[in-house]
């Protein structure tokens, strides 16, 4: 029996939107997305230099990248970023959330409201500004939107409220987009991401927020016993964002070595 032509994971024409592709797992994304054949745009908050070193990843993958500074907190910016690079590629097919500021790690009785304000400044409302950013463009192609988020929003990890409070409002947004937009072609899913040994790992090492005993616990919880890598998280986000996940939405898959069974 003759088996059917397979669809190429990402279309020829248009890119691939990666806001935090100058940290650990948004540089893994955009890396194995250029690997697939997309051209990248690409956005760094405070780390012109990171971004650069991923742009040279997507050039040596043999795609285009663009590249700009952008204030999530900014809507203005963030609708600007995305037009310029949907006018660049012509077009928008796939936009990954892979932004999360750095936190720290305190119970909530100790965590100002300061805090708790600007952290879901940059983290909810900043997903929420690309969202409404890129609709649109989604729309016209039939593409995928997908977000980085937390096993923290199925099973709770103490002085973690920072990263999940933001993340559980940005799996909502994920499934009202899923819910909303299918009408349109347009699919989202979120990855949950567990402790792994790249991108704010080392800053949380250096903190202490992240001491041996943590680490040895995070190991013992896991059903795999051990910390995951950007790589293996990145590999979950390009299947979701691909022609291969095309019947996929609205879904949380938890990247976490068994963290939250």
């Amino acid at each position: 029996m003759k088996q059917p032509e397979r669809l190429p994971d990402f279309p020829t024409g248009g890119c691939a939107v990666v806001i935090g592709g100058s940290g650990g797992i948004g540089r893994a994304i955009a890396v194995q997305l250029a690997e697939r054949g997309c051209d990248v745009a690409l956005n760094y908050f405070s780390g012109p230099g990171r971004a650069e070193e991923t742009a040279e990843l997507v050039r040596g993958a043999g795609r285009e990248v663009h590249v700009a500074k952008v204030d999530l907190r900014d809507e203005a910016v963030v609708k600007e970023f995305v037009d310029d690079a949907s006018d660049h590629f012509g077009g928008v097919h796939t936009v990954v959330y892979a932004a999360g500021p750095y936190i720290p790690m305190r119970f909530i009785s100790q965590q100002p409201a300061s805090a708790f304000r600007e952290v879901m400044e940059h983290d909810a409302f900043g997903c929420y500004h690309l969202i409404q950013a890129a609709l649109p463009r989604l729309r016209t192609s039939k593409g995928s939107f997908t977000a980085l988020v937390t096993p923290a929003i199925r099973r709770n990890a103490v002085r973690d409220i920072l990263s999940a409070a933001p993340k559980a409002a940005i799996e909502q947004l994920v499934k009202a987009v899923a819910a909303e937009e299918g009408r349109f072609g347009v699919r989202a899913n979120a990855v949950g991401v567990g402790v792994i040994t790249d991108g704010l790992y080392h800053a949380l090492v250096e903190s202490g927020d992240f001491d041996q005993r943590f680490l040895d616990a995070s190991r013992q919880v896991m059903a795999l016993k051990r910390l995951g890598t950007a790589d293996e998280v990145a590999e979950a986000v390009v299947f979701l964002a691909s022609a291969r996940a095309r019947w996929i939405t609205g879904q949380t898959l938890m990247v976490d070595g068994g963290y939250a069974i």
